[in-house]
């Protein structure tokens, strides 16, 4: 990839896991520690969703997690990672306004829908902060919620309320930790269309890990993840022609 980096979207350069070694771990190419996979190079635009597929163990998730700046002990992130102009590599969490929805919707049992919303906005006064609510609501279709427990929800409520949760903190990325799989298909097909919806009305950069090929966009692009290290960076390919995918090396 060219020096210059893209002024909007989310870039990785040369970015690789690597599984942390001890000091009496033989070199590998001058390196102490694994390399779990071929670097990758790849450029997501405003709106725009990238798949990123492969088989279970592979390292997809730990790579949110790195993305996010929350990788286990276990591991090390080499390359660069920026956001809109900005380089985030060693930043913290908090710092790198990336948002993340997993499978889980990870709801505070404790607190009613309109707190857990609550949780996620920046300091303002109570009446700002209502009104913010109950109109995310009133957009998901959920209105009149805000007061409700999330054990009375529905799967498909409870997911549409995390997903809000996400977006109310205002993330300049977003990454998508197969956040379908545990919804029914018919509900899955309609919570997939609202997320995807919301992506691109906020022009939200997102990556997003599944092993539904359902779950890839029209025309979107796929990665392809977990190719043995000794490759050339890992490629990408999009939805419709992924059946024909032979691996030629380039950035994307």
């Amino acid at each position: 990839m060219t020096a210059s980096k893209p002024s909007l979207g989310l870039t990785l350069e040369q970015v690789q896991l690597r599984l942390a070694q001890s000091a009496n771990t033989p070199k590998i190419n001058g390196q102490q520690a694994l390399p779990c996979h071929a670097p990758l190079n790849l450029h997501i635009a405003p709106g725009e969703i990238v798949t990123l597929m492969g088989p279970s163990g592979c390292g997809k998730s730990t790579l949110l997690h790195a993305l996010i700046g929350a990788l286990p002990s276990a591991f090390t992130c080499h390359g660069q990672l920026w956001l809109n102009g900005r380089e985030l590599s060693h930043l913290p969490v908090e710092q790198r306004h990336i948002g993340i929805l997993f499978q889980d919707d990870l709801l505070f049992p404790h607190l009613s829908v309109g707190a857990n919303l609550a949780f996620a906005l920046p300091p303002a006064d109570k009446r700002t902060r209502q009104a913010i609510i109950e109109q995310a609501l009133t957009d998901a279709g959920l209105s009149g919620f805000a007061h409700r427990d999330p054990a009375t929800l529905s799967g498909g409520q409870r997911a549409r309320v995390s997903l809000l949760r996400a977006l109310l903190a205002k993330p300049q990325a977003l990454l998508l930790d197969e956040p379908f799989s545990r919804l029914d298909r018919p509900l899955r097909r309609s919570f997939r269309e609202f997320v995807y919806g919301q992506i691109q009305q906020a022009g939200l950069p997102t990556l997003l890990v599944t092993h539904d090929a359902d779950d890839i966009p029209p025309n979107g692009r796929v990665i392809m993840f977990g190719e043995p290290v000794d490759e050339e960076p890992l490629d990408t390919i999009t939805r419709d022609n992924r059946a024909h995918h032979h691996s030629e090396p380039h950035d994307v």
